[in-house]
């Protein structure tokens, strides 16, 4: 009598190793731009929101008779766009964080304030001119994207 075992052959072993090789070898560069595709998407929203709302604050200044744009688009360091302590921007502020997809690296640029944007381990300058009420990306690979 011969005995009946139930097992995977060595090679058919090595088959499902080189299919999942293949597999492995295609969805983890898709993963990786969708990454980037998200993150990209997430500062469009983001610079689409500040623009709205810097031009919000300013159809509530001029309903007032105040033609002025607001100040600063952050009250302190740990919190950005929540607006400048005695005008409301965004109702969420933004927390810096300096990685991928975030925003960091607020600072005064003359009497304009600038804010920084990292994608791909690249930060992209925002600049909030208070004169004009702009808030326009000056440096950075991924400007383009970012604003158009």
């Amino acid at each position: 009598m011969k005995k009946s075992s139930s097992a995977f052959t060595m090679i058919e072993l090595v088959f499902v190793i080189v299919v999942l090789g293949i597999l492995s070898a295609i969805a983890i560069p898709k993963f990786s731009a969708t990454r980037t595709d998200a993150q990209i998407s997430k500062g469009r929203a983001d610079i689409a929101s500040i623009r709205s709302a810097i031009l919000s604050e300013r159809q509530s200044r001029l309903i007032t008779g105040d033609p002025s744009f607001i100040s600063k688009l952050h009250r302190s360091t740990t919190a950005y766009f929540d607006g400048n302590g005695s005008a409301t921007l965004l109702m969420y502020a933004i927390t810096p964080k300096d990685s991928d997809g975030h925003w960091h690296g607020v600072a005064a640029a003359g009497s304009n304030w600038t804010y920084k944007y990292k994608l791909e381990g690249a930060d992209n300058t925002f600049t909030y001119n208070k004169s004009t009420g702009t808030f326009t990306c000056d440096t950075g690979a991924r400007c383009s994207e970012l604003t158009d």
